[in-house]
């Protein structure tokens, strides 16, 4: 099974299971975790998801280069383009699917190429002490083409961005910890209990809220202020009704937890 997709309570563990390959992704690794991505999106009882690679030595290394070329050889190149305009990604969760729910990648060993683009689609990234980042696709004579020109200039800035994309440059975790490329830089044995305790955090919060925090703000990155600011309020507005809003409310009031229901 190239992909294991579990559901814990309200939170679903994804992980790359090929670590014979350093979890690089194959065309039936790639349809299997687009469904998982789906399922998640659309299964009202999860509210966070946690995607990671099995053992300890990587991530993703991206795609599985040889099987992937073999796939795509099989299309012109005016049909591969009809392709990105409308499937889902490398990794699902890289183009044509949103997903509002928070997803957070907990990164183990290697993180390269499509493997750090899948890292970059999340909202919350942990890594281990032993990850190694990189979108290395320059070195093959091709380019990052599952959002890693889009996303890593928008999280870390063009400069740096631009350094590690046309020298192929790989960085350890401590240096992705300082130019802001993940959130946190744990022992790999904390690794997976840290991205647990993350979720389950998240999971106490408002899920409506948490959704359209994220959505205000992914959103509002493609707006200028002043439509940011009207999303905002047409976001906000709704929630203040809600029977989430009620609880949170009621909860602080009377010193307890809230009860979420998503409502």
């Amino acid at each position: 099974m190239s992909i294991i997709y579990q559901k814990k309570n309200r939170i679903a563990l994804i992980t790359i299971n090929r670590p014979e390959v350093r979890n690089a992704l194959d065309p039936e690794a790639i349809v299997a975790l687009n469904n998982a991505w789906i399922d998640f999106r659309d299964d009202p009882n999860l509210w966070v998801a946690i995607i990671t690679g099995a053992g300890d030595k990587a991530f993703s290394a991206g795609a599985d280069v040889r099987k992937i070329g073999e796939f795509y050889s099989k299309f012109s190149s005016a049909e591969r383009l009809e392709m990105a305009e409308k499937e889902p990604g490398l990794g699902g969760i890289t183009r044509n699917l949103e997903i509002w729910k928070p997803i957070i990648a907990a990164i183990n060993g290697y993180c390269l190429a499509g493997g750090m683009e899948i890292a970059l689609s999340c909202d919350i990234r942990i890594a281990s002490e032993n990850a190694v980042f990189g979108l290395t696709e320059a070195q093959l004579g091709i380019m990052p083409g599952a959002g890693g020109t889009q996303r890593l200039p928008r999280l870390i800035g063009p400069t740096k961005a631009l350094e590690m994309m046309l020298l192929a440059k790989r960085i350890n975790a401590q240096e992705a910890l300082q130019i802001g490329l993940v959130n946190k830089v744990v022992p790999l044995p904390e690794l997976m209990s840290t991205a647990m305790e993350t979720a389950q955090t998240i999971c106490e919060r408002g899920p409506l809220a948490v959704r359209a925090i994220k959505k205000a703000v992914l959103r509002g990155l493609e707006m200028s202020l002043r439509e940011g600011l009207l999303l905002e309020q047409y976001l906000a507005e709704p929630l203040r009704q809600s029977e989430d809003a009620k609880e949170g409310i009621r909860a602080f009031i009377e010193k307890r937890k809230p009860d979420f229901k998503g409502k």
